[in-house]
């Protein structure tokens, strides 16, 4: 009996393990179209009693998982999150810029500026001088809504940005979650597959937003890490994630491990859409606007520099220049060459004509030459003119007016030795008769040099944000100025290991007197500003300002452009005429009729300009035409990449999860032959129990 009771008790194992292979190979084929489904296996082992075979029995239901494949997996799709958030930021701001073939387009918006100005040089009338101030007006307009449109892609991604994070947060609750109930499960000796599927789901929709590394615990359960080794679940729970938009500088995530007990440090991560959106956040969307900006403010320049060049006919009675940033003596050290500046009654006939020679430090008024230092300037000229002009300082910015509400003032260089500092004439450096304004400094060729006082005000900071090649941070630096001493002594401040960047790089001063950061290894370093509560002097600008330390401040030049009010209010005060500095005493120096200025400005697309470094494009020496192509080409060759890295990262994608599938996945082949096998193993096991059925009841009737 004891043999029959062996039999039944196999027969019964045999149903039991043939049932779950059934139930399993249902659970499979029910989910064949599920995103992200494991098949189940059953694990069916022998059992044996004193070396003798005593039937099969179950071992319980698994995953067919594959951990490489997993990760490899989650690290394409981590990668097509990247590539394909970058690709559709980049096409947007491509699209802001127009197409560069139409018409309509932002970078044609300067071709119609500069034929405007050729329409007015030949055919002079209040017609196309107004026709003229309203295409500049319309070409600034259209640059800022470009720069604003820009700006809400930036801010968009940041709202992205936090969004995704919510998400991770939740995402990395639930796994964690999931990982006691399949512990509980397993210690239970129950079928925890159904959780670790659902737990699998997580994790792809997780991959996707971060590269993630999966190891799996002995419990059943998954430990995730990122690929440089932060955790983000263990044991311990899971790890949050935050993230507060910077106002200015580049900006981070920040995660706090589980367990550890540790202050929240920045994520670290290589690929998924948070480190796109990062990228984006942090380097190319700042770099595009930089690029932008240099564009226009090259823009503005060249025709500033053709504008001061010039004057109206009657020349203004004031000439009003802008803020400087720094002091006006260390604004006026450092020029060369020489600037006239004339006194003008109506008829255009000079009536007082100072030269100012800087090379010589010598103002020359009817033979007359006057010495004078930066510092005393303004007194020595308002002297030399003899009451004909006066000069005053208003807000570190120069003004010039004629004694008589008759007269005019027209500045024009020497044609042989033009004034010089920074690259501009003495006019355009003080904005005396800009054709464009702005409210804030947009001419980073300070001509400054180490050399020269520190004009700062002591114990102003400036706080600088460090970041990777990708715009991750790497630290913040709070750098204090030094009392006095000279630019030198600032930068040097700047530079130190300790307390500044020198760990990272070097600040230095190019012979326009322009502030560039060099990272020790070329791409590993970049800095932005966090804050700055630096002054230069009583009222001048700070030190980010004055240098245009940051893509953040550069960026800024385009929404401060406007046309000056006097111009736009009335187009006739436009400046079209040239100072004829050769015309006879007593004969008009200034013509109604003279439109070599208009010209001027209808060429100045044509001059030749130093472009600073801006985004990806490296300082160049080129016409804003130029500079406009390639722009155009370098953005739209940036977009088409970005496209091909979408394509890309797709293909691998599909492959990685095509191999993955093809071990992970449902085959409903394989699932047939699975439950025919399973439906003889029930059949030949319930034939055993009936067997033994009826010879248990043939030895009961023998009895």
């Amino acid at each position: 009996m004891s043999t029959l009771n062996s039999i039944t008790q196999i027969a019964t194992q045999g149903l039991y393990v043939a049932q779950t292979g059934i139930n399993t190979v249902s659970d499979n084929i029910t989910n064949v179209n599920t995103p992200g489904y494991v098949r189940k296996v059953i694990n069916p082992e022998p059992v044996s009693v004193a070396g003798v075979g005593d039937g099969v029995n179950s071992a319980g239901i698994s995953l067919a998982t594959n951990i490489y494949l997993d990760n490899a997996s989650n690290r394409a799709s981590a990668d097509l999150g990247d590539a394909s958030i970058t690709s559709t930021f980049l096409s947007q701001a491509q699209s802001f810029l127009g197409d560069p073939g139409a018409s309509t387009g932002f970078f044609n918006q300067l071709n119609s500026v500069f034929s405007a100005f050729s329409a007015a040089a030949n055919t002079p009338s209040t017609v196309s001088s107004t026709a003229a101030v309203n295409q500049v007006t319309s070409f600034l307009n259209q640059a800022q809504s470009v720069a604003s449109s820009l700006n809400q892609l930036s801010s968009q991604a940041d709202n992205q940005i936090g969004s995704d994070v919510t998400q991770v947060n939740q995402l990395l609750g639930q796994i964690s979650q999931l990982n006691n109930s399949i512990v509980q499960s397993t210690s239970e000796g129950a079928d925890p597959t159904d959780a670790q599927n659902a737990q699998n789901n997580l994790l792809n929709q997780l991959s996707s937003l971060m590269d993630v590394k999966i190891a799996r615990t002995s419990t059943g359960g998954v430990g995730l890490s990122t690929s440089s080794g932060q955790i983000l679940v263990s044991q311990a729970g899971a790890a949050t994630l935050s993230y507060t938009p910077a106002t200015s500088g580049a900006t981070q995530v920040s995660i706090t491990q589980p367990g550890t007990g540790v202050a929240p440090v920045s994520l670290q991560v290589q690929s998924g859409e948070i480190q796109g959106l990062l990228t984006l956040r942090n380097s190319t969307l700042p770099a595009v606007q930089d690029q932008v900006s240099e564009f226009v403010t090259q823009t503005v320049n060249a025709l500033n520099a053709a504008h001061n060049a010039s004057t109206s006919v009657p020349a203004p009675n004031t000439l009003t220049g802008s803020n400087v940033g720094t002091d006006i003596q260390t604004a006026l050290s450092g020029f060369t060459g020489t600037t006239n500046i004339a006194v003008v009654n109506s008829s255009g006939v000079i009536q007082t004509q100072a030269s100012i020679d800087f090379t010589a430090g010598t103002i020359t008024v009817g033979g007359v030459a006057t010495a004078f230092t930066p510092s005393n300037f303004a007194a020595q000229l308002n002297s030399a003119l003899g009451g004909a002009a006066t000069v005053n300082v208003v807000n570190n910015g120069l003004t010039i007016s004629a004694a008589s509400s008759s007269n005019g003032i027209a500045i024009a260089d020497d044609p042989t030795t033009p004034s010089n500092k920074g690259g501009e004439g003495f006019s355009q450096y003080f904005g005396l008769n800009n054709l464009i304004n702005s409210s804030i400094p947009t001419n980073y060729n300070t001509g400054l040099q180490p050399a020269d006082a520190n004009g700062f005000n002591a114990g102003g900071v400036i706080t600088l944000r460090l970041s990777n090649g990708s715009g991750g941070q790497i630290m913040d630096v709070p750098v204090t100025i030094p009392a006095g001493g000279t630019i030198q002594n600032v930068l040097d401040t700047m530079n130190q290991t300790t307390g500044g960047v020198g760990l990272y790089g070097q600040f230095s001063l190019d012979a326009n007197g322009q502030l560039s950061f060099t990272s020790n290894t070329p791409g590993a370093a970049s800095v932005s500003v966090v804050s700055d509560n630096t002054q230069w002097g009583a009222s001048g600008s700070s030190l980010s300002q004055i240098f245009g330390l940051g893509a953040a401040q550069r960026a800024q030049r385009t929404a401060s452009f406007s046309v000056r009010s006097d111009i736009a209010a009335n187009p006739t005060n436009i400046s079209f005429a040239h100072l004829n500095l050769s015309a006879a005493a007593g004969t008009a120096a200034l013509s109604a009729g003279d439109t070599s200025g208009a010209l001027a400005l209808a060429n100045a697309g044509s001059i030749q300009l130093s472009f600073g470094a801006a985004g990806g494009m490296g300082a160049a020496t080129t016409t804003v035409s130029q500079y406009a192509a390639q722009l155009a080409g370098a953005l739209g060759n940036q977009a088409s990449a970005a496209s091909t890295a979408q394509t890309n990262a797709q293909a691998v994608q599909t492959e990685a999860q095509s191999r993955q599938q093809s071990i992970e996945g449902v085959n409903l082949d394989q699932e047939l032959v699975n439950l025919t096998t399973y439906q003889q193993a029930y059949s030949a096991s319930a034939r055993l129990i009936t067997a033994t059925s009826d010879m248990f009841t043939a030895l009961m009737n023998i009895q």
